[in-house]
């Protein structure tokens, strides 16, 4: 089911890291938005809800929940960062951790993804 569902999964990822970014950004942090935000969000959003696509598209379930996973922790890192503020550096933290974290849960999710696929081809 959730494999023949890669495009709703990546417009529903699509639209809620935008809401998400446009959230932790304006009212968590307090930062006013100018279009350049909306551009950059909407960037990310667009490339995290491909990624998710695609991942689902290709039948790669591990790789999509591990992505998927590393996705919600570094949502959760720059909500934790833009909260505590950490001396003028956390919205840089925040952002920062949001790539780190989803950039591994991609990387973690290939890997095993590749690994899994190596064992059943042995077999």
């Amino acid at each position: 089911m959730l494999l023949r569902n890669y495009g709703k999964i990546a417009g529903i990822t699509v639209v809620l890291s935008l809401f998400l970014l446009i959230l932790g950004v304006k009212y968590v942090l307090g930062q006013d938005l100018v279009i350049r935000n909306f551009i950059a969000f909407t960037v990310i959003s667009v490339l995290v809800g491909t990624i998710s696509g695609a991942l689902l598209f290709y039948k790669l379930k591990i790789a999509y929940y591990l992505f998927t996973a590393g996705l919600l922790i570094g949502f959760i890192e720059l909500f934790r960062s833009f909260i505590s503020g950490l001396e003028g550096w956390g919205d840089l933290v925040g952002i920062l951790s949001l790539f780190i974290f989803t950039t591994f849960g991609l990387v973690v999710g290939l890997i095993t993804e590749g690994i899994v696929y190596m064992i059943k081809k042995n077999k």
